[in-house]
C-alpha cells in the first residue's frame, strides 16, 4: 500500500514552509534516514528524512512551493512490491473527514462549538495542494470553463485585478500558481456577469458581511530604475514578530555608560593562556556573561511575561543577535551565567557560522530568557533594541570608544560604551531595570567578578 509523505512541522511554531529542493525524483528508491528534500522555515533550511523505505511514486508539489501547509501530501511512496507507475495521487474524496469537534458542554456530549462554524478554508488549500489540478484541452481550465488556479493564486489576481481567464498556468496540468500571478501585469478586473441577480440570498448576504476585511494594496512602487526581491519566510517572520514586539510591548529604555579598561586588559590577559587551546576571547563573549551572571544577581529580569502568568527563569540562556544573508538570529548560549568564557566564545563561533548556512536546529534559536545585540564593530555608538518576544529584556551594546572620564575624581581619558536596556515594562519595573543594568556596569567594570 502507498504511503503519503506529508509537509512535517520542523518546529513547534511552523504552521506553513516553503519546499525549497527536491533531493530525490520519481523512479527513486529511498530507505529509512535518507535526506529526501530541503524545506525552508521562518528560521532556517532544514533537511527532511525519509522514515519509510519505498519509491518515490508521486511528487505533488513542486520545488520552490511557497506557503505549504504543514501536513499537506507533497508526494506519494510506493512500497516494496508495489508498482509505481499505477500510484495515483489521492483526491478529494479520499481525504479524511476532519475530526468531530469536542464538546464545549461537559453536561451535554452533543453540543459542540462548531455546529454552525463554516466550512474551514485552510483544510481546503491543503487538500488542493495534495491533488493534481484538473483539466481539459485548453491545459488551465476545467470542464466548466472554470480557471485551475490555487487559493493564494486567485486572492493574488483579485487584489491584482488580474483576469485568471487569460493566464497561461505554469504548475501541474496548467494549474496557475502564485508565481504566474506575480508575474502577470495588471489589467482589467474581470466583468461582473450580465445576469447576476440583482438581490442575494439572506444566507449570502450574511456570509458577505461577516467575510474579513480585503487586504490593504501594497504601496505603489514609484517609476524608478530599481530591483524586487522576494521576501524569505525568514525576513516576513522577522517582520511580523518586531511589528508585534512595538505595537504590544510597552518597551523602556535605560542607559548606562561602561568603562571597559579593566575588562580589556583581562581579555589580553586571558587570550595569551588561552592560545595554545585554540580559544581566543571577543569582548562579546565576555559581555554575554556579564549579562548572564547579571540576571541572575538580578533575578525579576529574567523572565517572561504571559497574560496570566509571570515566568521567572532558574536559567540565564543569551540569544546572541546574529546576521545573516537572510535577516537576523538569534541562536541561544545556554547557561551562559554558569558557562567558562572559553566554552561560550567557542558556542558562539558555532552558532554563528551555523546560522549563517541556515544549519541551526530550532531548539538551537527558539527559547532563550534574553538577548543582546552588539553593533559595536560598525562604530555605533549607542542604540536601542526591539526586544525579542516573548523574552522580557535585550541589552544593545555601542562602540568602545575613546571619552574623557573621571576616574578617582580626576579626569582623564578612557575607553568607554554605552550599553542600553530594553525592558517589557508589563513585566520589569524601572527600578528593577535600573539594578540590571548597574550590576551589569559593575562586572563589567570589575570584570573578575563574573568569574568568581
Amino acid at each position: 500500500m502507498s504511503i503519503e509523505i506529508k509537509m512535517p512541522a520542523l518546529s513547534p511554531t511552523m504552521e506553513e514552509g516553503t519546499l525549497a529542493k527536491w533531493l530525490v525524483k520519481e523512479g527513486d528508491t529511498v530507505k529509512s534516514g535518507d535526506i529526501m528534500a530541503e524545506i525552508e522555515t521562518d528560521k532556517a533550511t532544514m533537511e527532511f528524512e525519509a522514515v519509510d523505505e519505498g519509491v518515490i511514486a508521486r511528487i505533488l508539489i513542486a520545488e520552490g512551493s511557497d506557503n505549504v501547509k504543514v501536513g499537506t501530501v507533497i508526494a506519494i511512496l510506493a512500497e516494496e512490491g508495489e508498482d509505481a507507475a499505477s500510484v495515483q495521487a489521492p483526491t478529494k474524496s479520499e481525504t479524511p473527514a476532519p475530526a468531530k469537534p469536542m464538546p464545549t458542554d461537559p453536561t451535554d456530549p452533543n453540543k459542540t462549538g462548531s455546529e454552525a462554524k463554516p466550512f474551514d478554508r485552510t483544510v481546503e488549500q491543503a487538500e488542493d495542494h495534495g491533488k493534481p489540478a484538473l483539466s481539459d484541452d485548453s491545459g488551465s481550465r476545467t470542464g466548466n470553463g472554470r480557471a485551475i488556479a490555487s487559493p493564494l493564486a486567485r486572492r493574488i489576481a483579485a487584489q491584482k485585478g488580474l483576469d485568471l481567464s487569460s493566464l497561461t498556468g505554469s504548475g501541474p496540468n496548467g494549474r496557475i500558481v502564485k508565481a504566474d500571478v506575480e508575474a502577470a501585469k495588471p489589467g482589467t478586473a474581470p466583468a461582473k456577469a450580465a445576469s447576476a441577480p440583482a438581490t442575494q440570498p439572506a444566507a449570502e448576504a450574511l456570509a458577505a458581511a461577516a467575510a474579513p476585511a480585503p487586504a490593504p494594496k501594497p504601496a505603489a512602487v514609484p517609476d524608478i530604475p530599481h530591483e524586487a526581491t522576494k521576501l524569505s519566510n525568514m525576513r516576513k517572520t522577522i517582520a511580523r514578530r518586531l511589528t508585534e514586539s512595538k505595537q504590544q510591548v510597552p518597551h523602556i529604555y535605560l542607559t548606562v555608560d561602561v568603562r571597559l579598561d579593566a575588562l580589556l586588559k583581562l581579555r589580553g590577559e586571558l587570550n595569551a593562556s588561552l592560545a595554545s587551546r585554540g580559544v581566543k576571547l571577543s569582548v562579546n563573549d565576555m559581555l554575554v556573561k556579564a549579562l548572564g551572571v547579571s540576571l541572575m544577581a538580578v533575578p525579576k529580569c529574567n523572565v517572561m511575561f504571559t497574560p496570566d502568568q509571570l515566568i521567572s527563569f532558574q536559567r540565564a540562556d543569551i540569544s546572541v543577535a546574529v546576521s545573516t544573508p537572510s535577516g537576523l538570529i538569534t541562536p541561544i548560549v545556554t547557561g551562559a551565567d554558569t558557562r567558562s568564557l572559553s566554552s561560550i566564545s567557542t558556542a558562539v563561533k558555532d552558532l554563528a557560522a551555523r546560522a549563517r548556512d541556515n544549519k541551526l536546529k530550532p531548539e538551537e534559536f527558539q527559547g532563550g530568557t534574553a538577548s543582546i545585540s552588539n553593533m559595536g564593530m560598525f562604530g555605533i555608538k549607542q542604540f536601542e533594541a526591539v526586544i525579542n518576544p516573548p523574552q522580557g529584556m535585550i541589552l544593545a551594546i555601542g562602540a568602545g570608544e575613546k571619552r574623557p572620564y573621571v576616574i578617582d575624581d580626576q579626569l582623564a581619558v578612557a575607553t568607554v560604551m554605552s550599553a542600553t536596556g530594553s525592558f517589557d515594562h508589563r513585566a520589569i519595573d524601572g527600578a528593577d531595570g535600573a539594578e540590571l543594568m548597574k550590576m551589569f556596569k559593575e562586572l563589567v567594570e570589575n570584570p573578575l567578578g563574573m568569574l568568581a
